[in-house]
């Protein structure tokens, strides 16, 4: 068995891994790089590998950055199966045909921007090329071991990170890959735990949070409930960026599990995503796959996906209405790292107000305009035009939908025999901060990859 590193070796994003083994070839992920122009610009790059040649894809999960060149690889001549759990496989078309609309909107914008005679710009893929993706799609449950090419069987367990999220167990050639996916930190609202693996020949782990530990969840809340209460006295808004599965239902969550305490029902609450509605949909029908806590919260009232002053907004136009609401709003909108998305246009609308509150709960790539902020930029460029920052910017680091340096570590001590281990999804000082923790608990076979990196297993 060997796996080559092709993406998120090194960075967050761009999560793409190719095993070969028993004779075939087997793609972990191909998802998209996010960041500032010159980093998504790699996204139109040639594959460094012929996509025809793809015996099967598996995909850990139905964020963007792990499955955002799923089209691109069947446009290019992948025509295999694509393995991804259940709820994951619901997820996926929600997910594509969003990406491609915004893409397919950039592109039309640039093109009107652009003088007679130069190139035309592209979108990366469109809702078309999505649905030649998902003629190809294989649902699979947790748990069930499956042949999916001779010679390579895999199993998904819970990664506890998105719904649908799994850990990838790989059998092939007499030796076994795990690779971990993304995974979700203990106690995670709405989902379970990330199940423990206990034996492998190689790891691939995930290590956006390897240099850190978040803060008590239980902390974080009673601070966001503070917030919200500094926003309601100074008559100001709140804009949360959020991806739409995942930290979007958390927080619709924890707004019902403090509906009294915050005093939520004075607030006008906004979920302005046009794929909102379709995500809680599939959060509903897949309660099977919460834990116990949540399971509790929904029994009770109010329902967090039916808030009673909760407006999800899907059109254009209901969108741009909430631009004209100065105060009492909590708006939560895309995409999570303010790098497009509806969230840019609030931002253009209020980024420039100091009543203005705007609350980061998940990691900001670099290059992004949400790590721009964070780091406490004072103008950012939004659709072209330059804004003064005049807002408050809040980052309430414990609602991570990652687990932290903590849980990595305590995830990886699950195996037997401390098995060789690569890290990926991570940015360097994070990874070898995790590295070099590792290896005081004990011997370990840790190495960072690298993009064109090889391992044999």
């Amino acid at each position: 068995m060997r796996v080559h590193f092709h993406g998120a070796a090194g960075e967050v994003t761009g999560s793409m891994h190719l095993v070969e083994a028993a004779g075939r070839r087997i793609l972990l992920d191909c998802g998209m790089i996010q960041g500032g122009r010159e980093a998504e610009a790699r996204n139109f790059e040639p594959f460094p590998f012929d996509p025809s040649s793809i015996d099967a894809l598996v995909l850990s999960h139905a964020h963007i950055d792990h499955i955002g060149r799923v089209p691109r690889l069947v446009w290019q001549g992948f025509r295999g199966p694509i393995y991804v759990q259940q709820a994951g496989a619901e997820l996926l078309p929600v997910m594509l045909l969003d990406a491609a609309s915004l893409a397919e909107s950039d592109a039309d914008r640039e093109n009107r921007k652009r003088r007679q005679g130069e190139p035309e710009a592209m979108p990366l893929f469109t809702r078309e090329d999505v649905h030649a993706v998902l003629d190809l799609v294989r649902p699979l449950p947790y748990g069930a071991r499956t042949s999916i090419a001779p010679g390579v069987e895999i199993a998904l367990r819970d990664a506890g990170h998105i719904l649908g999220s799994s850990i990838v167990e790989l059998w092939a050639d007499g030796r076994k890959l795990v690779y971990s996916g993304d995974l979700g930190p203990p106690g995670t609202p709405i989902l379970r735990d990330p199940e423990p693996v206990r034996e492998a020949d190689l790891v691939l782990m995930e290590s956006t949070y390897g240099d850190r530990n978040h803060r008590d969840r239980l902390d974080t809340i009673h601070e966001f409930g503070d917030l919200l209460e500094q926003a309601w006295e100074a008559r100001g808004k709140v804009l949360i960026p959020a991806f739409a599965v995942g930290r979007s239902q958390e927080l619709l969550y924890w707004f019902a599990r403090h509906w009294d305490e915050w005093r939520l029902s004075r607030w006008r609450i906004f979920l302005d995503s046009p794929m909102a509605a379709k995500v809680v949909a599939i959060y509903d029908r897949h309660q099977a796959l919460f834990d116990e806590d949540a399971r509790a919260v929904w029994k009770g009232r109010p329902d967090p996906f039916r808030l009673p002053n909760l407006h999800i907004t899907e059109s254009t136009d209901q969108s741009m209405a909430i631009n004209r609401i100065e105060n009492g709003a909590i708006v939560i909108a895309g995409s999570g790292m303010a790098n497009g998305g509806r969230i840019l246009h609030h931002f253009r609308h209020g980024i420039d107000r100091r009543s203005t509150h705007v609350v980061f709960v998940g990691y900001q790539s670099e290059g992004t305009l949400g790590r721009r902020l964070v780091d406490g930029a004072k103008w950012v460029r939004i659709h072209g035009h330059d804004h003064r920052v005049n807002a408050r910017i809040h980052t309430v680091g414990g609602l991570s939908a990652h687990t932290d340096q903590r849980g990595l570590i305590a995830w990886y001590e699950g195996f037997e025999g401390r098995p060789p281990l690569v890290l990926v999804h991570g940015e360097d000082r994070a990874r070898e901060a995790l590295a070099g923790e590792l290896g005081e608990r004990g011997p370990a076979d840790v190495r960072l990859a690298r993009p064109g990196m090889v391992v044999d297993v």
